[in-house]
């Protein structure tokens, strides 16, 4: 199996592009860090330019070529992060300076009610473009009277304009009858509207083209559904590194990074159409499409239904709008960009917020995970402040933000919905990235990172864009934690365990297949159009009862073909669908859901069908056939997974409920690859997998990442199916290995998943010693304990970060072939020696450690090494969501023989 020879003759690729900050740093700097970097197995870096005081200035270049040079030297690549700060948009200010028009530009809604009837009435209008904040609502008579001349200037914008006056009937409180809009445009003079107003109760809607509000964190920044305004972006960054490094491009310079490119039309995840009311997205030419692709002529009378109450016809307005400025978000902003980068030998990656649901909706989103990352040539995610914590999977959790976290969305949802994208689109090669570690605070250690990384990894991530090496002076505030942290650090020399693991397994997660027995359907154009499912509802069924999936959008389903009743995209197949409730999907896909069920496809429906198109199409008879049809279910949520499994649709089977077992199945030519991980925060899990047979091939191996080493597995063969028994235990994850050629790459036959009856407890008096990062090798004594329990409280050492020394001298009444040393709950990182051998490292649980040859009958010495974080010194701002945990040792240390 070619890919497992790469990896065990260490050829494995690079896989890890962490950011590299830039504040300006002297020379000297610049270049530790890039050999620090190196050193510790990674082969690239991604230059932020956020905290830089001159980007595409000057000292910006001066800086640049000092990195390059390092690159080249050290035959590692270069990524550019691609705007002064993030979000990208910015354009390095010169939106802002030099083309204003082509800053965001948003359509906002002033609504008024009247009762009627009135003959030849008067309606006040023009205060619909007072400016947010400004004077004018609550002022008094006599102010209004003394400001009269200079009101205007002090409330109105210039460059805000009423496009429309509409008018429609209450139904209700906040309800409109859709067919009773009015459009008054042709009477509005001077800011006032002269219409005989009908019998009864009447809004009256104003719409303003402004280019004022938004988030206050993208003010000034670019529009992007205006091809002009990506340009000024290219222009500025894209085409000045192209002129100053032309040379290295598809070299050394491997392309560049986009950092959360939004709409911005308001701050946060929960801008979701027709259910926040808020200013939205647009540009001038926005109307005149939105009339191609209606059949309303009258666009302005049909404008007030993206905000107002008006039932289905409101719903199909805004999937509409939607679908539309979704569809302009990738052709001018992402697609530009990648097709600028491709032409140029590079290549383009990055990702948008997927926090909470915001990939759907507006504001923090763009619209459609999809559509906005399609013209990118990796898929792209991200995860900082505490998003993903273990056991952290249900619901909402209050951590960095006020609102608080969606659980189940990061743990069930967003890596799979990455993944999807990177297996589904032809031009990202299979290839996810990961932003990563960023904004956990310096609590966040080796241990952590370790079980991110296998969330990832296990759900077909293989990019990773570590969270961040900063040269600034230690401590720097910014978003810890800091990898190496200018030498202080105290994990950081054991940071090439870390990377040299993700770069093997994600090598052996490459350039492959991935292999699932169903696809969900992505949830955005739903959520646009009526009430809906989250995708993550499903994904959390199938997850907690090992039925893997990808995350499909109704494009690629639209487009996909059926063969031998399964569902075919790029290189993937899939047995079934899974639809999660809509109460409208888009028409095309009623009609190919009807094709494909008659074609053999299984589908099934989470809690009904949908009731109608989002476009209003009638779609009466598509979806009658659907129910008619044997291969369409209609399921209850939590019946899914049991109904999947009574329909064989699943791969592998587990011998009793596990929840917290992860898998990942990976195909290669030449072989296939299982990833199995324990997300259990606390508990190990123990049970009996079966999974295909691989024709030809009978036997199955363990692949220990770590070690580096392939042994074989012991199995049972049940027809075409092989059982093996697994115990992983928390944080634990294993690769199980199914290919040719691989007798011959056994190393050594481990014994790390012996059964061991006898315990031996290493019991006596300890001698401590404490070591700093920096003053790490030389500890000094600190003094001695016959109980292991932790350093951090109050009357030790609360505030000490390094690394603390254990040693003993213990006697053995007889030496066992075999043998193995645990340590029970070290924090965190832990290196032991015994009797002068260094019998490894570990880094997280579990702390097991082979030590047969190693033992003796008297005089055996034992020294473990205990290494913290550095919160304990710091206890920065963003630890306080973390649980401090202790120094130490806090359990029992023994050995199994």
């Amino acid at each position: 199996m070619r890919k497992m020879t790469e990896v065990l003759g260490n050829r494995e690729s690079n896989y890890i592009l962490p950011f590299f900050w830039q504040h300006g740093e002297e020379e000297l700097v610049l270049r530790e860090h890039m050999q620090i970097i190196d050193e510790s197995g990674i082969k690239a870096v991604c230059v932020e330019s956020r905290p830089h005081p001159d980007f595409v200035g000057p000292q910006w270049w001066t800086d640049l070529d000092i990195i390059m040079d390092e690159a080249r030297n050290r035959k590692m690549k270069v990524w550019i992060l691609d705007d002064s700060h993030f979000p990208t948009g910015y354009a390095a200010g010169r939106i802002k300076t030099d083309y204003p028009q082509y800053q965001k530009q948003f359509l906002k809604i002033h609504q008024q009610d009247f009762v009627g009837p009135q003959l030849q009435a008067g309606i006040l209008v023009k205060w619909a473009l007072q400016r947010p904040g400004q004077r004018g609502v609550s002022v008094g008579v006599e102010q209004v009277k003394s400001d009269h001349e200079g009101e205007q200037k002090q409330v109105f914008s210039a460059k805000d304009r009423i496009v429309g006056v509409v008018a429609a009937r209450k139904t209700g409180p906040d309800e409109i009858d859709p067919d009773s809009l009015v459009d008054l445009t042709s009477q509005l003079h001077e800011g006032t509207v002269h219409w005989d107003l009908p019998e009864g109760r009447w809004r009256i809607f104003t719409l303003v083209l402004t280019y004022d509000g938004g988030e206050k964190a993208t003010e000034g920044y670019l529009n992007p559904i205006v091809p002009e305004a990506t340009q000024v972006l290219i222009d500025t960054v894209y085409e000045a590194h192209y002129d100053r490094y032309k040379d290295d491009f598809g070299s050394t310079l491997a392309g560049f990074f986009s950092d959360e490119p939004r709409f911005g039309n308001v701050k946060g995840p929960l801008a979701s159409i027709g259910r926040l009311d808020m200013i939205l997205p647009w540009c001038e030419d926005l109307q005149d499409m939105l009339k191609q692709e209606g059949s309303d002529d009258d666009v302005i009378r049909s404008l007030p239904l993206l905000w107002a109450n008006a039932g289905v016809k409101g719903q199909e307005m805004r999937y509409r709008y939607m679908d539309l400025i979704t569809r302009l978000y990738a052709e001018h902003f992402t697609d530009r960009l990648g097709e600028w980068c491709r032409a140029h030998g590079v290549e383009y990656i990055g990702h948008v917020i997927e926090d909470n649901n915001a990939h759907a909706r507006l504001g923090y989103g763009t619209g459609h995970f999809y559509r906005s990352l399609w013209g990118q040539d990796m898929s792209g995610i991200d995860v900082v402040l505490h998003q993903i914590l273990p056991g952290m999977d249900d619901g909402y959790y209050k951590s960095f933000t006020s609102t608080g976290w969606d659980g189940e969305f990061f743990h069930y949802g967003m890596a799979k919905m990455g993944t999807s994208l990177g297996h589904l689109d032809p031009k990202k090669h299979g290839r996810t990235m990961c932003e990563v570690y960023g904004a956990y605070g310096f609590g966040e250690g080796l241990k952590l990172m370790k079980w991110l990384t296998d969330h990832m990894l296990v759900r077909g991530v293989n990019h990773f864009v570590p969270h961040a090496f900063s040269p600034k002076k230690y401590p720097d505030p910014d978003c810890p934690p800091h990898l190496y942290a200018n030498g202080y650090d105290p994990q950081y020399r054991y940071l090439p365990i870390l990377t040299y693991y993700m770069n093997r397994v994600s090598h052996l997660l490459s350039d492959g297949v991935h292999v699932a027995p169903a696809a969900i359907l992505y949830h955005a154009e739903a959520e646009w159009a009526g009430e809906y499912m989250l995708f993550q509802k499903p994904a959390r069924e199938l997850t907690q009862n090992q039925i893997d999936f990808d995350i499909v959008p109704s494009e690629l389903v639209i487009s996909a073909q059926v063969k031998d009743g399964k569902l075919q995209m790029n290189r993937e197949q899939f047995p079934a669908l899974i639809i999660p409730y809509a109460e409208a999907l888009p028409s095309q896909l009623i009609a190919q859901l009807v094709a494909y069920a008659e074609a053999g496809l299984q589908v099934y429906f989470v809690d009904g069908l949908p009731a109608r198109s989002s476009e209003g199409e009638d779609c009466t008879s598509e979806l009658s056939d659907l129910k008619k049809q044997k291969s369409v279910s209609i399921v209850a949520l939590d019946e899914l997974a049991t109904r999947l499994r009574s329909d064989h649709v699943y791969e592998i089977t587990v011998s009793e409920y596990q929840p917290y077992l992860r898998y990942y199945h990976y195909r290669h030519n030449d072989g296939e690859v299982y990833m199995f991980f324990n997300e259990d925060p606390a508990k190990a899990i123990e049970t009996t997998i079966t999974v295909p047979a691989l024709k030809g091939v009978d036997e199955m191996y363990i692949y220990n990442a770590f070690a580096n080493t392939l042994s074989p597995l012991h199995t049972s063969m049940y027809g075409n199916k092989q059982s093996f028994s697994l115990r992983l235990e928390k944080y634990e994850s294993v690769l199980i290995v199914q290919g040719t050629a691989l007798s011959e790459e056994i190393a050594e036959v481990s014994t790390a998943h012996c059964s061991y009856t006898n315990l031996h407890e290493i019991r006596g008096e300890w001698k401590l010693s404490l070591a700093t990062a920096k003053q790490y090798p030389e500890f000094s004594a600190y003094g001695t304990c016959a109980g292991l329990t932790s350093l951090a409280v109050p009357t030790m050492l609360p505030e000490f970060s390094g690394t603390v020394r254990y040693e003993i001298e213990f006697d053995m009444h007889e030496v066992p072939a075999a043998a193995r040393l645990v340590i029970h709950e070290p924090y965190e990182v832990a290196q032991v020696w015994l009797n002068g051998h260094d019998i490894g490292t570990r880094i997280c649980p579990p702390y097991a450690y082979e030590a047969s040859g190693c033992l003796q009958p008297k005089g055996n010495r034992l020294v473990i090494e205990v290494t913290n974080t550095l919160v304990k010194e710091q206890q920065d701002f963003l630890s306080q969501f973390l649980i401090q945990e202790p120094t130490g040792i806090v359990g029992n240390v023994y050995l199994q023989y």
